[in-house]
């Protein structure tokens, strides 16, 4: 499922101690030891498909894969990988010799104000990219420093720590950007396939709608495109090639499946339906309603 996964999700899932700066004015930051952390409801190891609420740096040791919507990065022994908010993906060992180091931050510790950058404009975290990063064993023992020394850093009690802090995981940055990224394993059809599969699976989540005042949450292909992190036009695209509709197409005609539902399972007004479908005028509703089932939205549930 592509759920977004917040740092009380986060902490709750691993049973880890919420530790770190954590206030509105530092932002959070956190740093843990991959191999010491796991679901604690299932006993694994394995992270789900998700969007995250924070950002996050790993360095990876052992045979593993990442999953994006459309493409898999197969890691056969050490990787760097970073994770923005804007694109889901999940984390699967394949194997148990699985070390290494995470951190964790929100946008607030890295804001403009207090490290002179904009995340969301470095080229490591930039939608399209491939944020996994192959390194031989003399480059992890260097990442691994830079991650031992804000374990170490985030434990003392120095005035200043947390601009050092932030000085590191720009290292960590500067250093991931300067590194080749990982070529992605998957096939295109493979891709063209997962890229569809959420989708569906996305469109499906947004129903069922319950109160009257519950209003659609993605509406256009953009929004699901978004979601997914891929551009549209490529969506659309794959889409087309897999079901033979168009994005607005399958939207549509599941808005049209839902609205045939609420008018003849619920005592909901014709404007509270098409309030909670994303119409804001009820007119445009029932001509759309009309041109797709013949009926206006009255006749049908009559």
């Amino acid at each position: 499922m592509i759920t977004t996964t917040s740092l009380e999700d986060f902490y709750h899932r691993n049973g880890a101690p919420f530790h770190g700066g954590t206030s509105k004015e530092l932002g959070h930051f956190n740093v843990f030891e991959a191999e010491k952390l796991f679901d604690k409801a299932t006993g694994e190891r394995i992270m789900p498909y998700s969007r995250r609420a924070y950002y996050k740096i790993s360095w990876l040791r052992g045979k593993s894969k990442a999953e994006y919507a459309d493409k898999v990065i197969d890691i056969q022994k050490n990787a760097l990988l970073f994770a923005t908010p804007k694109i889901p993906y999940r984390w699967l060992p394949e194997d148990g010799n699985q070390t290494g180091m995470f951190c964790i931050f929100t946008s607030d510790f890295l804001s403009p104000g207090k490290s002179a950058v904009l995340l969301d404009e470095l080229p490591i975290f930039q939608p399209g990219q491939v944020p996994v990063f192959q390194v031989s064993e003399t480059e992890i023992n260097e990442i691994e420093y830079i991650f031992r020394k804000m374990q170490r850093e985030l434990d003392a009690d120095y005035q200043y720590k947390y601009d050092l802090l932030r000085t590191l995981v720009l290292e960590l940055i500067h250093y991931g950007q300067k590194l080749q990224p990982m070529l992605a394993m998957s096939t295109a059809q493979n891709a063209s396939e997962r890229i569809s599969s959420l989708f569906i699976e996305l469109l499906e989540r947004q129903f069922p709608l319950e109160p009257p005042h519950q209003k659609l949450g993605l509406r256009t292909a953009k929004d699901y495109a978004d979601r997914l992190a891929v551009h549209v036009n490529h969506l659309n695209k794959v889409l087309k090639e897999v079901t033979g509709s168009t994005t607005t197409e399958i939207i549509g005609n599941r808005i049209i499946q839902e609205a045939k539902i609420l008018l003849k399972q619920t005592h909901w007004s014709v404007s509270e339906i098409a309030y909670a479908l994303g119409y804001d005028d009820p007119a445009h509703f029932s001509k759309y309603f009309k041109k797709q089932t013949s009926f206006t939205p009255v006749a049908f549930r009559s």
